[in-house]
């Protein structure tokens, strides 16, 4: 008998807020357990109140498992969506050189290196596992290899804050889902300027994120940025989220 051939791996970019899923999930399991061990033990002395406390707490548990179930869909569809979306606006050449701040495992850097042929993508992070499952350095390297692009993908340890990298050095910038993770708004205005700062006159730059955009936007106008553009609200993992963007 001829033996099986194994399915190819599949890149895997990982699953955003792991934690609070976790959490969500959780708390739906435990509200419902409750609910229906209330509902057994006083059917039959309380059959109406016993009945219209599981309704109410069957419904919060459908709200935790709803919003698990957003944030999962947001993490496996969507933002690959988005990605599309910026990169197609970006409007990325053949030779571009291109930067992707906090880029997890490698959504967008890979997406930008699919685009190139002669150019390079490097993505850039600090490996937070709170923010993404199997948030590595390694996680990203293996879905450029399995994605077909290992060879213009480069993957290196920067903070978004201080970038190494020197003035006017790449054509695209681009960041998904990173700046609100830095804690203070100093540190957030110093992200979006270190990401002007190494962009080329004509450069192009994304940054899609949740909550901060705007300010995102009011910090390239203080750089002196004539050119920013702000996307209509959307509403990912049950949050607000926007893009800004902006040419050198």
């Amino acid at each position: 008998m001829a033996q099986a051939t194994a399915k190819p791996a599949k890149p895997d970019y990982g699953l955003d807020a792991p934690n609070i899923v976790k959490r969500m999930v959780s708390r739906g399991v435990w509200t419902l357990v409750v609910g229906l061990a209330v509902f057994f033990v006083n059917r039959n002395q309380y059959p109406g109140p016993s009945g219209a406390l599981i309704g109410v707490l069957g419904a919060i548990a459908g709200v935790f498992f709803l919003v698990a179930g957003i944030m999962v869909w947001s993490s496996r569809v969507a933002k690959l969506q988005v990605r599309d979306r910026l990169l197609d606006a970006l409007e990325i050449s053949d030779d571009n050189r291109v930067l992707d701040v906090g880029c997890g495992r490698g959504l967008m850097a890979i997406g930008a290196a699919k685009r190139l042929k002669t150019g390079k993508a490097t993505g850039v992070d600090i490996w937070s596992s709170a923010d993404l499952s199997g948030n590595s350095a390694e996680a990203a390297k293996e879905n450029a290899k399995l994605e077909g692009v290992a060879d213009r993908v480069r993957i290196e340890n920067c903070d978004a804050r201080k970038l190494v990298y020197p003035d006017n050095h790449y054509d695209v910038v681009v960041s998904s889902l990173c700046v609100h993770n830095i804690s203070d708004r100093a540190g957030r205005d110093e992200a979006v300027k270190e990401m002007w700062r190494v962009l080329k006159p004509g450069g192009r730059l994304a940054i899609f994120d949740l909550f901060h955009a705007g300010r995102y936007a009011e910090v390239l106008r203080e750089c002196g940025v004539s050119d920013v553009r702000l996307s209509p609200w959307g509403f990912l993992w049950c949050l607000p989220t926007r893009s800004v963007m902006a040419r050198k």
